[in-house]
């Protein structure tokens, strides 16, 4: 497969869809097994929308395991490379998987399943800054934290002891870049699927595009 930036891979951040243990924030309006539909749903999107043109080698980093039916499907159905997460909280896990990737290319963009807002223009503007030297790519969230980050080397201390699942996640990274000296780019405000109101943005989303298509 050719691709546009081969020197450049894309890592999708996601859970096994588990009753309970998915979409958990979801849980005061929609049942267990509802979240559990909506992460498959959006991760579904995120694979068909990131592996469309070619732009990068894509790897899918499970957790708890690459063995979940879900994931074999997945690999099946799109171009992907299965990962097993690594390490015991999420901030190691990214950072286990940032130094396994620029291991093997020369800069990394992560991302997780569930951000209907981020578009392939957006990756290939992070993929074009990570040819600057010691740089760091940021998609910042609405609610405080971010939905991609790039890199072209680890860099351990923007991911230890980070609160994470915080509004803080976003001003704590970013001071950390400023302490240590690495340039950073920003991309434009972004939003993710968490709460309830989030995921009615998204249903109004999928019915305006829906709208688009049929008028077209």
């Amino acid at each position: 497969m050719t691709y546009q930036y081969p020197d450049a891979v894309l890592m999708v951040f996601c859970k096994a869809p588990i009753a309970g243990q998915v979409k958990t924030r979801l849980l005061t309006q929609v049942t267990p097994e509802q979240a559990r539909q909506v992460h498959i749903e959006l991760t579904e999107r995120t694979l068909q929308w990131v592996t469309r043109n070619n732009l990068c080698p894509v790897q899918l980093w499970c957790t708890p395991s690459t063995d979940h039916a879900f994931f074999t499907a997945l690999a099946q159905a799109y171009p992907v490379m299965l990962q097993q997460q690594q390490g015991p909280d999420l901030g190691e896990r990214m950072h286990n998987a940032f130094c396994l990737a620029l291991d093997n290319y020369s800069r990394a963009l992560l991302i997780g399943c569930d951000c209907p807002s981020l578009t392939e223009q957006a990756l290939e503007e992070a993929l074009i800054a990570l040819n600057q030297p010691q740089c760091c790519v940021l998609g910042p969230a609405e609610d405080g934290g971010y939905v991609l980050i790039g890199l072209n080397q680890p860099h351990h201390e923007l991911f230890n002891h980070m609160p994470w699942g915080t509004a803080l996640v976003l001003e704590h990274t970013y001071t950390r870049i400023e302490k240590n000296n690495i340039g950073c780019h920003l991309l434009k405000l972004q939003w993710d699927v968490d709460t309830p109101e989030d995921l009615a943005r998204y249903r109004a989303l999928k019915r305006s595009s829906n709208c688009v298509i049929n008028r077209g």
